[in-house]
């Protein structure tokens, strides 16, 4: 699989045509599993942290074009919905989903950590960075209710990009709100995936 890492931006032409992607689509979504694995962390019984990259926003654009089959124009919806999702080099920037099977329990959790978004954080060497969610959409309603799927960016310092980096810090990720307060640290797996989104 490619793993273009100076790559901060997907274009019109980094996409495969509809045929050959078909033609590759089982092997290619079986690399992007693979390693998407170690950019998966769980925190408490709910949430997970899914860290997006040029990679994975490639694979979900790709995706999106497959099952639609909405050719030039989709592209642009796409890349416009995918490419803010993409890290800067001094960031990284993951999906967060609230995951509950049951309906009942999961609109009685989400009715109840309206802005949770707005306490997510890490912790490198216990500096802690804040993350800031996704302007383009308000994840919290008027009512208080949370969304299961929040967009969030950590922005580091250098100071910090480069303890995260060295293998030997400790790095946590966490979330501190009145109704879920947990933190976890990350693995070696973990942060070896996610340090290659700085540059």
């Amino acid at each position: 699989m490619r793993m273009p890492r100076e790559k901060r931006e997907i274009k019109k032409n980094d996409i495969m045509p509809l045929d050959i992607y078909t033609k590759q689509r089982k092997e290619l979504r079986k690399n992007i599993v693979e390693f998407k694995k170690n950019r998966r962390i769980s925190l408490g019984p709910y949430a997970t942290f899914y860290f997006e990259s040029y990679e994975t926003m490639l694979a979900q654009v790709q995706e999106m074009l497959y099952i639609e089959k909405g050719g030039d124009e989709q592209l642009k919806d796409e890349l416009a919905a995918y490419n803010p999702l993409i890290p800067n080099g001094k960031e990284l920037i993951a999906t967060l989903m609230f995951e509950i099977d049951n309906p009942v329990s999961r609109a009685s959790f989400l009715g109840k950590v309206g802005g949770i978004e707005k306490n997510v954080f890490m912790k490198v060497d216990g500096e802690i960075v804040n993350a800031a969610p996704e302007e383009d959409v308000d994840r919290t309603s008027t009512t208080g209710k949370a969304s299961s799927v929040q967009f969030v960016h950590f922005t580091f310092n250098d100071k910090q990009i480069e303890k995260f980096m060295s293998g030997s810090s400790n790095v946590e990720i966490g979330i501190d709100h009145k109704e879920y307060s947990h933190t976890t640290k990350l693995t070696d797996k973990s942060l070896k995936s996610l340090s290659a989104d700085f540059n």
